[in-house]
């Protein structure tokens, strides 16, 4: 403790500057230069038709989540470009459109690991599979209509319903198509980070699908069969998967730390308390938006805080007696 006391007072408030922005920025280029590039091919793979099959079957692994099914002519095939976006983008999903309050349930068994609001997809749920190694994902479900919480599922336990066209990600003003966006993907839902290309949430991305661990749902579902140890998971390294979070994560910390090196300089602790409050509140935050290493992040500065808080009001103590 002394030794740290020391190297806070004897570093002057330029070096500190100069070493927090360039880890920051180191963290962005590493993350920059090790992002997922756009493919150079990308199969398009037609969905397999599940829906005339009994979506409950006894014994089966999987199950279709709906029991009833609509397929508009405008409905995207799995991985192939949307043209209503610029440049190309993958569909990393399916979609299944069926009418506002049709049930939705769970295609395995499983443990739900997210259930609440996400934006544009409405009410999302995702369900791990460890068995399988997967996770399913889905979205655009009822905010309004009774839905999930966290905990264990069997095959075919009730999910959520779908949403109005006006509360599944859409707005009364710009109203979205009644539907369930169904993911499948290897791996568990926190293998993967809240942002960039291999976010957990993913709808159209840059990256060929498959080779981020997205499955096609309609064909994990007919299959009807698990590899020995699991769906094998995706390729990366930690930088690839991780380089947004990374960032964030240091930008967060290093505007953090250096607030608590102000106040352990000026033997704040009511700043150094304020900078632990914000800390645990980000934290809260993130880990509600699905961040997983910002989330540990956060927690860990709140807890240098406080005990920089409880250093400097020792101190304190013993200075004014």
């Amino acid at each position: 403790m002394g030794f740290t006391w020391s190297l806070l007072q004897g570093t002057n408030s330029a070096s500190w500057r100069r070493i927090l922005v360039g880890s920051a920025a180191s963290v962005f280029l590493l993350g920059a230069c090790t992002s997922s590039a756009d493919p150079v091919t990308c199969p398009r793979i037609p969905r397999v038709d599940v829906t005339s099959e009994n979506p409950d079957a006894r014994g089966d692994l999987f199950r279709l989540p709906l029991d009833t099914v609509v397929n508009p002519a405008h409905d995207a095939d799995f991985r192939e470009h949307g043209g209503q976006y610029p440049d190309v983008k993958y569909h990393a999903a399916e979609d299944y459109h069926a009418p506002a309050g049709t049930p939705v349930y769970a295609m395995a068994d499983g443990e739900v690991s997210f259930a609440g609001a996400m934006g544009g997809y409405g009410w999302l749920v995702i369900v791990d599979h460890p068995r399988a190694n997967l996770y399913s994902l889905y979205g655009h479900l009822s905010p309004s209509r009774w839905s999930i919480g966290p905990g264990p599922v069997s095959k075919g336990d009730l999910l959520g319903y779908l949403g109005d066209e006006w509360e599944n990600g859409g707005s009364r003003e710009h109203p979205l198509v009644t539907h369930l966006h169904l993911g499948v993907r290897a791996g568990q839902r926190t293998d993967y980070p809240g942002r960039g290309e291999w976010r957990w949430m993913a709808g159209w991305i840059k990256s060929c699908p498959s080779d981020l661990g997205w499955l096609q749902p309609s064909s994990v579902i007919a299959a009807q069969t698990v590899p020995d140890g699991g769906y094998p998971a995706p390729e990366g390294n930690l930088l690839e998967r991780w380089s947004v979070e990374l960032f964030i994560l240091a930008a967060t910390a290093a505007g953090i730390t250096w607030w608590i090196v102000v106040a352990s300089r000026r033997r704040s602790w009511i700043i150094t308390a304020i900078v632990a409050g914000m800390a645990m509140t980000g934290g809260l935050y993130f880990t509600h938006r699905g961040f997983v290493l910002v989330q540990y992040g956060l927690f860990t500065v709140a807890a240098i805080a406080v005990i920089s808080t409880g250093l400097i009001a020792y101190r304190g103590s013993r200075d004014h007696p």
